[in-house]
């Protein structure tokens, strides 16, 4: 299988999720190598995140939980929280 180049519409997408884990890290005062321990996974794991590099679900899931906001990462894709999903239902 040949990599092909990341998207522009998805590399925006991950640096903003990564900018805004940054921030809600930052407000709660915590460093990067508390989330990672929080985390189970590496600090640099983190930094890569933060800076909008590729990584993998689960590791942007369990930083999502390290900062006490997975639920609302999984709520806001609730297609059923939207006028549309409510129709299409």
């Amino acid at each position: 299988m040949v990599a092909s180049k990341t998207p522009i519409a998805v590399a925006r997408g991950q640096r903003r999720i990564g900018e805004d884990l940054a921030t809600w890290r930052r407000l709660r005062r915590l460093t990067a190598a508390q989330i990672a321990d929080r985390a189970g996974i590496s600090r640099h794991t983190v930094m890569r995140l933060e800076n909008g590099e590729g990584v993998s679900m689960e590791n942007v899931l369990r930083v999502a939980r390290a900062l006490g906001v997975l639920d609302l990462l999984v709520a806001a894709l609730d297609p059923y929280a939207t006028e549309e999903g409510r129709l299409r239902s």
